[in-house]
């Protein structure tokens, strides 16, 4: 049975995205691997600096990662970079899996870290290059999505291995297990399209309209659609080769690029801010101050990792009708809220209080946080910056936007744990406050992004003003800028451009 054009570029994102299963199944199960006696006796018994520094080794690799792969994906290509991030975690994996002391898990978490950087990056680019516009929002998100499957495969294996498993096993087998999502993305990325915009970047023009019809039109390259978008990337990939000599001076020179910069490294340093890291990595200390052990903490984190999949099957299915900017704003509103309720709880009912309702009303606000972000925050942190540049600079721009992320999570990671020692409860406090100080600044200052071209991207940020509420800036509906392309017209820079002449059929045959 044939597939419709779109299922089948949704399909190829999904694939893609196979890589977000390890980012959060890697960040799931360090904390089941730490609860193990075998682990910390085979790491010297550890101290609390030590096991931070193993779950924040991950996120310096991530970092690390993002220095280089812009330019490497720029160089050899979606497709080829993704592979590469597979070698380095797997690498890094059989590492952490064989480790013999705590410097192995030092290495190992940081290669790991590398490739899951590389990841993380390049699944919401690619997707966002293939993408129709109607449907980018629904591809982007995946990577959260799948991110949540990692999650919820590691909360359970984790609670299983922590309960039935002893010895070496109980922390060994869940680290091997990561390695099991990259290997069929190593095997098969390459059997995927390669992004049509990276190849008219390259001059491959006719390579480019080969893989727009196979992502658009069932592999015919007459379709009007397909000859439309075509022109439109080779018309814009021409006015950036003209005005975008340095892309690195583009980037940091160009108020339009500096201020989305700014706008994404903000979106992702923001979603650490709303207190989603500290619940994931330190769960069992957040929960023991209400009172809950940790063979308990690590059955609710099963629970509430069920909770962020069903958050963030929502917004792949509400995304591209809500939009950005509105669901981007009230989900950090809402999970500040949910925090400042836990906060309450858990000032006036600590551990030792013996108060059973407190303690479930406290898992009730971690759950429902976790909904709120997963249905709004998380997914939108990678799925907005990779559709704000275009194809010259997007690429570089996203690995800046994108190393905010990973620096802001190890600072969370390392912070934390002096945290609950020195001030306790007051620690929450922090993202209470900037669940909502988030919200404010991305209703003064985030425009909407939904269903744009990639192409149009540039003018659309050169006319909506930095200051958003109040500007009245129409958005097409994307259906309709589908519409037009399938009937041949095509926008550049924001205007028409004449492409009346049609490809001769010698040259489609050529082709």
């Amino acid at each position: 049975m044939t597939v419709s054009p779109k299922v089948y570029t949704w399909l190829c994102g999904l694939f893609a995205a196979l890589g977000s299963v390890t980012f959060g199944y890697d960040l799931g199960i360090i904390a089941t691997v730490e609860s193990s006696a075998d682990f910390l006796a085979k790491t010297n018994n550890p101290t609390e600096t030590q096991l931070g520094l193993i779950t924040g080794c991950l996120l310096l690799g991530a970092f690390a990662s993002n220095i280089y792969v812009g330019s490497l994906a720029d160089t050899i290509g979606r497709r080829l970079t993704i592979l590469a991030g597979c070698i380095v975690f797997l690498i890094g994996g059989a590492i952490q899996t064989a480790a013999q002391n705590i410097g192995y898990m030092y290495g190992g978490r940081f290669l790991a870290g590398m490739g899951i950087g590389m990841l993380a990056m390049l699944a919401p680019l690619y997707q966002a290059e293939i993408a129709h516009p109607s449907i980018r929002g629904r591809l982007t998100t995946l990577q959260q999505f799948m991110l949540g499957i990692g999650s919820l495969i590691a909360s359970f294996i984790g609670y299983g291995c922590y309960h039935g498993l002893t010895g070496q096993a109980q922390w060994r087998i869940p680290l091997g297990i990561q390695l099991l999502p990259a290997i069929p993305l190593a095997f098969f990325i390459l059997l995927l399209p390669e992004s049509p915009r990276f190849l008219a970047m390259k001059g491959r023009n006719d390579e480019a309209l080969l893989v727009l019809g196979r992502l658009h039109a069932h592999g015919d390259i007459t379709d009007p659609f397909v000859v439309s978008e075509h022109k439109e990337i080779l018309e814009q990939v021409r006015v950036e080769r003209e005005e975008t000599r340095d892309v690195w001076r583009q980037l940091f020179g160009n108020p339009s690029n500096f201020r989305r910069l700014v706008l994404g490294i903000a979106i992702q340093f923001s979603v650490q801010m709303t207190g989603v890291s500290c619940i994931q990595y330190y769960a069992p200390t957040i929960y023991a101050s209400i009172g809950i052990d940790t063979s308990t903490t690590l059955g609710l984190q099963s629970g509430n990792s069920v909770v962020a999949l069903i958050g963030e099957a929502l917004c792949i299915w509400y995304i591209d009708r809500l939009g950005r900017r509105k669901v981007f704003v009230w989900g950090n509103a809402l999970c500040g809220l949910t925090f400042v309720i836990g906060t309450i709880i858990i000032a006036r009912f600590p551990a030792g209080s013996d108060n059973a309702n407190a303690a479930r009303a406290f898992v009730a606000m971690t759950w429902l946080f976790n909904l709120v972000f997963s249905a709004c925050c998380g997914p939108l942190s990678w799925a907005i910056p990779v559709e704000m540049f275009n194809s010259a600079t997007r690429a570089k721009a996203t690995a800046i936007t994108s190393s905010a992320a990973w620096i802001s999570n190890f600072m969370i990671a390392q912070v934390s744990p002096p945290a609950f020692t020195s001030v306790g409860w007051k620690y929450y406090l922090v993202f209470a406050i900037c669940g909502f100080t988030n919200a404010a600044f991305f209703w003064a200052f985030l425009p909407e992004t939904k269903g744009i071209p990639l192409e149009e991207i540039d003018s659309y940020f050169e006319t909506v003003p930095v200051f958003v509420p109040g500007s009245r800036v129409a958005l097409k509906d994307a259906s309709e800028r589908e519409a037009e392309l399938r009937e041949g017209k095509v926008h550049v820079a924001g205007a028409p451009v004449d492409v009346s002449e049609k490809m001769d059929r010698e040259e489609i045959e050529k082709v």
